[in-house]
């Protein structure tokens, strides 16, 4: 920057007025270079245009993006054509303009349980409802509009619902929440005593103990082959109601740490998939409704004991 004194050190020299101007220049084009950079993590792609960033089991909604073709009622055939006329896409079913939008990619809740467990009575969706709208729902209910002639959008709207409201049922607890099927393994010898988590792989259950009796028990799957849920006995000794992460950067929730990074923690991905699937060493529990009363209960220094 160019200063000016009494003294006439630094004073500007004639066409000063020239040499401001293109110091101006400069200047906005250094803005303009630097205004847009944003700090990206080292590898990563250009982000998306996602309508949220949250971890999802779903690839961005609107997957389904054949226009339907519409003739234009101002245009007037012509005598001597000049051109072959392109081709017309095939025309598909349009939404209905009055039909509202209830429930879509991201939406969660009993009524997205209710949507799969309808679903799934139809043979529409393939596994236990988790009340998350994902990209599976989207392709059940792309598949389930595509069968009865309403446009694929995989949004649930007012038609598409109140048509699968007349083909099912009212879901049954059983449906909306499946219980755990799996028997519980007889305890170890270490959990005999006291306020117990105990986790055995064989059976893949968790039962927590109090004094020797079981209280409840929940199925249960561990880490893969390359990262394993540690084997021993160990204590709680830190609670997070909605982890996420640091590392994955997924969600954790009623999380019940005991050996390090590893903890007990409900696991969307193992409610929609099963066994299909591992974690990343934690014990990861299919039942939330369960998991969340166990939550309520644990507390900080009780026991937990993993074995085979």
């Amino acid at each position: 920057m160019i200063r000016s004194s009494r003294t006439g050190r630094g004073h500007a020299h004639r066409g000063g007025r020239g040499a401001g101007a293109a110091s101006a220049v400069a200047v906005l084009a250094l803005v303009a270079v630097t205004a847009g950079c944003k700090a990206e993590p080292a590898g990563s792609a250009p982000a998306a245009p996602s309508a949220s960033s949250t971890p999802t089991e779903d690839a961005k909604p609107g997957t389904d993006r054949t226009e339907s073709a519409t003739p234009s009622t101002s245009a007037k055939p012509s005598s001597t054509p000049k051109s072959t006329p392109k081709s017309t896409p095939k025309a598909t079913p349009s939404a209905d303009p009055q039909a509202k939008v209830l429930m879509a990619t991201g939406s969660q809740g009993k009524q997205v349980r209710e949507l799969q467990a309808r679903l799934r009575q139809i043979g529409h969706f393939d596994r236990s409802p988790t009340g998350y709208y994902g990209s599976v729902t989207v392709t059940a209910v792309q598949s389930f509009q595509g069968k009865r002639g309403l446009s694929r959008t995989g949004r649930t709207d007012t038609v598409t619902w109140q048509k699968l409201l007349g083909m099912t049922h009212a879901p049954t607890a059983a449906e909306l929440n499946p219980p755990t099927t799996r028997p519980a393994a007889k305890p170890d010898k270490r959990c005999m005593t006291g306020r117990v988590i105990c986790i055995s792989k064989n059976s893949r259950s968790l039962s927590w103990m109090i004094d020797g009796k079981v209280v409840s028990s929940m199925d249960v799957r561990f880490g893969s082959q390359y990262t394993p849920t540690r084997e021993g006995t160990f204590s709680v000794y830190w609670k997070s109601r909605h982890h996420v992460s640091s590392i994955y950067h997924t969600a954790m929730p009623y999380a019940m740490f005991f050996s390090g990074g590893q903890a007990v923690h409900y696991s969307s991905d193992f409610a929609a998939r099963g066994y299909n699937g591992a974690s990343h060493g934690c014990v990861n529990v299919r039942d939330e409704g369960k998991i969340a009363s166990l939550f309520a209960q644990v507390r900080n220094g009780d026991k937990v004991v993993v074995y085979k």
